[in-house]
């Protein structure tokens, strides 16, 4: 299953996007002001373009797993999303990945390698499940 990763911020949305296989993550790049109208325009037209099947946001849980004011941001531009895109969207915790992005570098945006690292997660925990 071909699926698109979101680690979401009001500024800048990084943005992933696994093989069809569902096995490997690759950073795609950002969106910016992912939460308003042309920004959740061009998450749409990503997820149509990448065949995606699934959506993943990441939820930004405290360390103690609470939810705080950025993880209620981002479930309300989740309810957003789900409005103008075609595949379910699902909330995944994204502890640590921002800290991992900022540990491996890269060619790609640190936004979208925190976008790649949540997927990979992801990926690994529903193979994990099967």
């Amino acid at each position: 299953m071909k699926v698109l990763a979101l680690d979401y911020g009001s500024a800048r949305t990084g943005v992933a996007v696994s093989d069809p296989t569902g096995t490997l993550a690759r950073p795609l790049g950002i969106v910016e002001k992912a939460g308003s109208e042309p920004g959740l325009a061009e998450l749409a037209r990503l997820a149509r373009e990448e065949e995606a099947e699934r959506v993943v946001v990441g939820l930004p849980l405290t360390m103690r797993g609470v939810r705080g004011e950025q993880a209620a941001e981002t479930e309300r531009f989740v309810e957003a999303l789900r409005r103008v895109v075609d595949v379910p969207v699902e909330l995944f915790d994204e502890r640590f990945t921002t800290d991992l992005a900022q540990q491996t570098g890269g060619a790609a945006p640190e936004d979208a390698l925190a976008a790649a690292h949540l997927l990979s997660t992801y990926l690994e925990w529903c193979a994990a499940r099967s």
